[in-house]
């Protein structure tokens, strides 16, 4: 075993302060990282403070995580050292299954292992995440971070990235689509670059006027205003695809409202419970409420060449590790623009 440095959070209410993990050591098929940089996501707050009830502690957060392979298992044959990397969501599956065997580990039927919070399939131990000097992954479940993607910004792509890419190919938005993101913030601005990257006529939709000007800079096309009822009625039934990235409980009814025939309304955002809504408004048209979580490992390589392809990356702020509690407060107000990410020099 090898410490290794972190901040971490020891009970629901204790924020997160320094702390002294343990990576494992190397088994045939893993790969060591040194991490440079690690996104802020707003499962890292959630799950240090238990909001889902599930958190064990001592918690490490962080899986939006880039750095470079400091050493390889005796089996690794794609990568080496100095490598750039990048480690998602998820560092383990039962690898059997269809859900695995069809390059969804993420919908692992046995259920994945996640970078932080759960435990190693192997011996038990807890995983535990990118808010620390480095960690160990089997290689499998690392990926290539091409070169030309900016590493601090391309951290967020990791978790926000993958999770807005993933139902905008599975539904097959391209050319030709009208597609609405719901919310603007850490997944709705990669949402808005992706739909307009795949060819799509993109509208930005939210409640801050405020936030017009920066939507039209990320890609978007358009701008409608939610709490402009006006507006909303004209645009009824003139969207294919609508990206909710909404991360609390609201009422979809409105959006439903703009789903042309056929149309997909796709959850991404974290929510516990939704507002219920009327039936009749999916009957009439064939349309359809969906949610989609990350990607697995190949959707995700692809995701972040086709980001080196088109020079996608997150908008970030970046933050010292000592910063980390105070960063969660702000993003708790969205008061970000629109990924914290940390450098883990600070460390």
């Amino acid at each position: 075993m090898t410490a290794t440095a972190a901040w971490g959070a020891t009970a629901p209410d204790s924020g997160l302060n320094p702390l002294t993990i343990d990576r494992r050591d190397l088994r045939d098929e893993d790969v060591a990282i040194d991490i440079a940089y690690c996104g802020v996501c707003h499962s890292d707050l959630h799950v240090a403070r238990n909001d889902w009830g599930r958190s064990s502690y001592p918690f490490v957060p962080g899986h939006e995580i880039v750095g470079t392979v400091r050493a390889v298992g005796a089996g690794v044959t794609r990568f080496k050292a100095g490598d750039r990397v990048a480690i998602g969501t998820v560092v383990d599956s039962c690898r059997h299954c269809d859900a695995c065997e069809d390059g969804e580990e993420n919908y692992c039927r046995e259920g994945v292992t996640g970078t932080y919070n759960a435990k190693d399939r192997i011996d038990g131990t807890p995983t535990y995440g990118g808010y620390s000097a480095g960690i160990v992954v089997a290689e499998p479940y690392v990926l290539r971070l091409p070169d030309s993607l900016d590493m601090a910004a391309a951290a967020p792509l990791l978790c926000a990235g993958i999770t807005t890419y993933s139902p905008l190919k599975n539904w097959k938005v391209g050319p030709g689509s009208k597609v609405g993101v719901i919310g603007l913030g850490g997944l709705g601005h990669m949402g808005a670059k992706f739909a307009k990257a795949l060819g799509a006529e993109v509208t930005m939709i939210t409640t801050s006027a405020h936030k017009g000007d920066d939507a039209m800079k990320l890609g978007a096309d358009h701008v409608l205003l939610s709490t402009d009822r006006a507006a909303m009625k004209a645009a009824g039934r003139s969207f294919d695809f609508l990206l909710d990235t909404v991360p609390v409980k609201h009422d979809v009814t409105p959006y439903l409202m703009l789903l042309d025939r056929k149309g997909v309304l796709c959850l991404v955002g974290m929510i516990d419970m939704m507002e219920s809504f009327h039936s009749g408004l999916l009957l009439g048209g064939q349309k359809a409420v969906a949610g989609s979580g990350v990607g697995g490992i190949a959707q995700t390589q692809e995701m972040l060449d086709f980001c080196a392809d088109k020079g996608i990356v997150s908008e970030i702020e970046m933050i010292r590790m000592d910063e980390i509690n105070h960063a969660w407060e702000r993003m708790e107000k969205a008061d970000v623009k629109y990924r914290f990410v940390i450098d883990m020099a600070s460390l």
